[in-house]
């Protein structure tokens, strides 16, 4: 079973565009919320991953990973591709 994947995003986010290149490149399906073309995913982004958060956020799964930094890091320690599998974190 692999884990649903939730990215917030918005135009013009290099890091936005990175972290989706790294989910393709991992054969990730993802959906992407685009924050420009509707104002209330803003508030659901901040509802889930708080206030004031930079953009994109991700979750995969129960999880929130955080930005593209914590999701590269996450592919770098090799506990990404479990995670898009559905293993729950830190396992």
């Amino acid at each position: 079973m692999t884990a649903a994947i939730d990215i917030f995003t918005r135009p013009g986010c290099g890091y936005c565009s990175a972290a989706k290149s790294l989910l393709t490149r991992k054969n990730a399906v993802y959906t992407e919320f685009n924050v420009a073309t509707d104002p209330t995913l803003r508030q659901q982004m901040w509802d889930r991953a708080g206030a004031g958060s930079t953009f994109p956020q991700i979750f995969i799964g129960a999880t929130h990973v955080g930005g593209c930094d914590e999701l590269y890091a996450l592919d770098r320690e090799g506990r990404l591709d479990g995670l898009l599998a559905g293993e729950k974190a830190g396992s």
